[in-house]
């Protein structure tokens, strides 16, 4: 039988290149839709240039495709982009090519939303699906939209929420934790209590493979997240273990580490730091997935491997 045919998008992103990888490895072939002509990753059975702002012109990009992975999109990290620019590029860019696949007859439709489409930086519950999303920023509401967007149009999709993503290349938040690790000096943060949910490149695209292959429709958002949530101790302790070295961690308590990022002008990092965002996976359970990767192994194999 032929393999079946994935349209990708976002493959020169963090994310898009670990799943064109993951995706061939595992025997798909893969159809990249680059926005500027260039040379062709290896292993693929194709590329198409074209612009997503622009999706009505797809027809070459899903001819033949049993499903679409969309993972582009202007990301988080973009803190200071209007929240035009956000619903330009992740809401009505999304919608559009979900139109284009709905009418090429694709199969499925998988949509790399975020967590952020359904909470704050921080929750005081662990979340589920069950949870009325309730996005705070321009970014999530503009995921959050495309996910609405997908439920009008008559394909069949799933929506994957993941947590902060870690794994080699990684930008942001996680990037920043792994440069503290590596800091040669004992760090204030063994006081820290907050606890939340990561998921590695590898097992996001576990799940992505899942949900390729659920053979019942989905039409529904499915958050990923790997089994335990951690703390940020014990990510120190992971990426140092990782690193060959001793946790160096002095337990500053929160309130008192809050004080004194608090007159260095950094209020905003004590929530990223000290605040909780745990969540489980249960849509993809009940699909019998369970992610592959262990937080606290994943992290100090990232780590080992050079991050």
């Amino acid at each position: 039988m032929t393999a079946p045919l994935v349209a990708l998008t976002g493959s020169t992103g963090f994310i898009g290149r670990h799943l064109l990888a993951a995706l061939t490895a595992r025997g798909y072939r893969v159809r990249v839709l680059l926005r500027r002509p260039g040379e062709l990753p290896p292993g693929i059975s194709g590329a198409v240039v074209g612009d997503l702002a622009r999706p009505q012109n797809m027809a070459a990009a899903l001819s033949g495709a049993d499903a679409v992975v969309h993972s582009a999109g202007l990301a988080h990290a973009m803190s200071g982009a209007p929240e035009d620019d956000y619903r330009t590029f992740n809401t009505e860019a999304t919608r559009g090519l979900a139109q284009a696949a709905a009418r090429a007859r694709v199969r499925r439709f998988v949509f790399l939303s975020s967590i952020r489409a359904q909470s704050g930086p921080s929750a005081d519950r662990v979340l589920t699906e069950a949870d009325a999303p309730a996005p705070t920023d321009p970014y999530g509401r503009s995921k959050l939209a495309a996910e609405e967007a997908l439920a009008g149009i008559d394909i069949d999709y799933a929506a994957l929420r993941p947590v902060l993503v870690y794994g080699p290349g990684q930008k942001g938040n996680m990037a920043a934790l792994l440069r503290l690790a590596r800091a040669p000096y004992p760090l204030p943060l063994g006081g820290l209590s907050g606890r939340r949910s990561l998921v590695s490149v590898e097992s996001l695209a576990d799940a992505v493979d899942a949900v390729l292959r659920a053979p019942d429709p989905l039409r529904r958002p499915l958050i990923v997240a790997e089994s335990e949530p951690v703390s940020v101790p014990e990510m120190i302790k992971a990426l140092r273990a990782g690193l060959g070295r001793r946790p160096g961690l002095v337990p500053v308590p929160e309130g008192l580490l809050g004080a004194a990022l608090a007159l260095t002008g950094r209020s905003e990092l004590r929530e990223r730091l000290a605040g909780s965002l745990a969540a489980r996976a249960a849509g993809l359970a009940a699909l019998g997935w369970a992610a592959p990767v262990e937080t606290r192994h994943g992290l100090e194999m990232l780590a080992r491997a050079g991050g």
